[in-house]
């Protein structure tokens, strides 16, 4: 039987044991499925059903005398074939907007603060860890640049770019500058440069600055530093992480050696920045804002710390900029709560830091 021709009856069946055992996380028994919904079948016929689902791989006992539970390979049907995500509802969509709205009012409105918030919400909404991944830089629009002396020979760089990112960086000095210097320097570098993508700017930097009289030892500083002042910012620097405390409460980490192994895995920001940065399995939803989310489950991870978990992610957009917002959980989740959330939380981001100020 090939996994895309499961009759009516098995999808149905297949639909109840997932639905059960994400509320219950306890196996599913034929029994259960006969009495508790109307599917106008007896326990043995059920019984028969999930009988041959288990022969396919889509759900397992666990236990001789236990009921079934999903695999991943049973997840992954019902997220393909079975789920559909509807729009978010109002109570959600309140509270989301209550809750994100609020975050920002009780801070400054910079892009560390707003990516922050949305992390905090995400988690606390899906109860499950939330990640947000800062835009990749390579398409931003650079606005304006500024240097504050912290000595004679250290200074501050300040990078300004469009929608609300900045963007901080220490230099040490192997001259030693004034602060007409620094002036001269940083008008001329914002005259020239403003309104070009950081790419843009590391191509052409050398011709751009060729012809400039200002201080020329500053200048060649600031060139020789092109690389480090106009590059991506490294990963584990995008990452925003929030609601480590909602998965590991879940049952599925209650054994010790499971609770280290992910607590691992969360402290290595690196892989779970990783994780979410390539989560490809595009799966179709109801997607109300027009993005795309993707759903890894279990195995389908790369990562081996991360077999037994499922990852969502989604894309959200900052003019021409692309961030990413995920959520981790154990394979047993509320799918479509999950990627409604998601979905919507992507939207508010990506207005938000669309907003000029």
């Amino acid at each position: 039987m090939d996994s895309s021709e499961l009759t009516l009856r098995e999808r149905q069946v297949l639909g109840i044991v997932i639905q059960s055992y994400v509320v219950s996380a306890a196996p599913v028994g034929s029994r259960y499925i006969a009495r508790n919904y109307n599917l106008g079948l007896s326990d043995a016929t059920i019984r028969n059903v999930m009988a041959d689902l288990e022969r396919e791989g889509f759900i397992s006992q666990p236990h001789t005398s236990a009921g079934r539970v999903p695999t991943d390979k049973g997840y992954r049907y019902y997220v393909d074939l079975i789920m559909h995500v509807q729009r978010i509802n109002d109570e959600e969509k309140r509270r989301i907007d209550a809750d994100f709205g609020q975050l920002n009012c009780e801070r400054k409105g910079t892009s560390t603060e707003v990516l922050f918030s949305a992390a905090r919400v995400l988690g606390t909404i899906s109860r499950q860890l939330s990640v947000v991944l800062s835009p990749a830089f390579s398409n931003a629009v650079f606005e304006k640049l500024d240097m504050v002396l912290l000595s004679s020979s250290r200074m501050m760089v300040i990078l300004s770019i469009r929608s609300l990112f900045l963007r901080t960086i220490v230099m040490e000095l192997d001259i030693e500058v004034s602060r007409q210097m620094v002036d001269d320097v940083v008008a001329v570098l914002n005259e020239r440069l403003s309104g070009l993508t950081l790419a843009e700017i590391r191509r052409t930097l050398v011709v751009r600055l060729s012809d400039c009289t200002c201080d020329s030892a500053l200048l060649d500083r600031i060139v020789r530093s092109s690389g480090e002042l106009f590059d991506e910012t490294p990963m584990i620097e995008r990452l925003y992480i929030s609601g480590a405390e909602y998965i590991i409460d879940q049952p599925e980490f209650k054994q010790p050696e499971k609770v280290r192994d992910l607590i691992s895995m969360i402290e290595d920001k690196t892989s779970v920045a990783k994780l979410v940065e390539n989560a490809t399995v595009a799966v179709e939803t109801v997607k109300p804002q027009g993005m795309d989310v993707s759903i890894t489950i279990g195995k389908e991870n790369i990562e081996r710390k991360a077999g037994e978990l499922t990852i969502l992610s989604t894309p959200y957009y900052v003019g021409d900029m692309v961030g990413k917002l995920g959520i981790l959980g154990p394979t047993r989740m509320d799918y479509e709560h999950a990627v409604r959330v998601l979905n919507y939380m992507a939207d508010c981001l990506s207005t938000t830091l669309s907003e000029v100020p």
